[in-house]
């Protein structure tokens, strides 16, 4: 995104290769991705947040040595236990626990949405800046295969100038998962879920939003499980429009980019079901999607790079001052987004992103 940033951070003192990690949350986003990619990198899981049985014992299991805390404040007690406190917990609770740990003077990486409107993001961003605390966001789906080789495809020219993108993240659920995400009426639903990485991912490509016209429903859950975006990116003449459905019975094509040239597809996504995946058929190993001109297509090697460069991405900002992996006003940018979504939702009116 094309927001002026100062991303100089003052690097930590290393006192070995590793970095250090306080993990607030240990479920499907703290033990299932983070604790993951971070055992990749070679980094070490020091102290856990969970009052779960379960997920204590996990952890133990996991990270043998390991501190298990019940709450943020006995994490932040142990401040000489980690280098920087991963947050992976509900996302109603993001920005009070993300306050704390800023406050706190502690280096700062979590999960989207870092809250639940802009003016509450703007808040972490401003106690960051103000304190000089190094604060970052977990867009992972920046390292997607896909998003990666659709970067370069893009950098070839090989579609020509570029005039609509169309992304799904769309799943056939007609029973809804019991979970936070599917039933808290203020921090769940899809357009704060999915529609945080599908914004963040398209203005990634082409720039920053000028307006927005949004379409929201409730289908099957308490929550928003059926969201579509038509978004005006600045300057571009690029229009994104974006999907994300829980009920949704032929999910895709997943991605569709539309060039004076051609146009670039992905068929399906992380192995979701879909009818459009017979088109893949055929495909060599090692390719990510493909170009089409009518009826005649060819297949796009993947581009390198995946997830895995996230936290060696993390460790260099930390430990040698590098670039900040994400900059938190990108998603300050995305929740102002999703502010005025909200607003085109209940009113039928396209609106400006200020």
């Amino acid at each position: 995104m094309n927001i002026p940033t100062d991303t100089s951070r003052p690097a930590l003192t290393p006192t070995d290769d590793r970095l250090r990690v306080g993990l607030v949350g240990y479920g499907g986003a703290g033990r299932g991705i983070h604790a993951r990619l971070l055992r990749a990198a070679g980094h070490v899981v020091t102290v856990v947040v969970t009052r779960s049985p379960d997920r204590r014992a996990q952890a133990d299991a996991d990270w043998p040595g390991v501190r298990v805390v019940d709450d943020l404040d006995e994490l932040l007690d142990a401040r000489d236990a980690y280098d920087l406190v991963v947050l992976a917990s509900p996302t109603p609770v993001h920005e009070e626990q993300a306050a704390a740990v800023l406050t706190a003077g502690v280096p700062l990486l979590m999960d989207k949405p870092i809250g639940l409107t802009a003016d509450g993001a703007q808040v972490l961003v401003d106690l960051a800046e103000a304190g000089s605390v190094p604060f970052t966001v977990f867009q992972n789906r920046r390292w997607d295969p896909e998003q990666l080789t659709l970067r370069a495809v893009l950098e070839s020219g090989e579609i020509g100038r570029v005039h609509r993108l169309e992304r799904r993240w769309e799943r056939f659920r007609p029973v809804p998962l019991d979970r936070w995400k599917e039933n808290d009426p203020d921090g769940g639903g899809l357009l704060l879920d999915l529609g945080t990485h599908l914004v963040d991912s398209s203005v990634q490509l082409f720039g920053p939003v000028e307006s927005v016209y949004a379409e929201l429903r409730s289908l099957s859950t308490p929550t928003e499980d059926d969201v579509f975006l038509s978004i005006q990116h600045a300057g571009t003449g690029v229009v994104s429009h974006l999907w994300g459905g829980s009920l949704v019975g032929a999910p895709g094509p997943r991605t569709r980019v539309l060039g004076s040239e051609g146009a670039y597809v992905v068929t399906t996504f992380e192995n979701d079901a879909s009818p459009f995946e017979l088109m893949d058929d055929g495909a060599p190993a090692g390719s990510e999607g493909w170009i089409a001109r009518g009826r005649e297509r060819s297949f796009v090697p993947r581009a390198p790079g995946g997830h895995g460069d996230f936290y060696p991405a993390v460790s260099r900002w930390l430990r040698e001052g590098g670039p900040v992996p994400v900059d938190p006003r990108d998603a300050v940018h995305t929740a102002r987004v999703l502010d005025a979504a909200r607003v085109s939702a209940a009113t039928g009116a396209r609106c400006t992103v200020d």
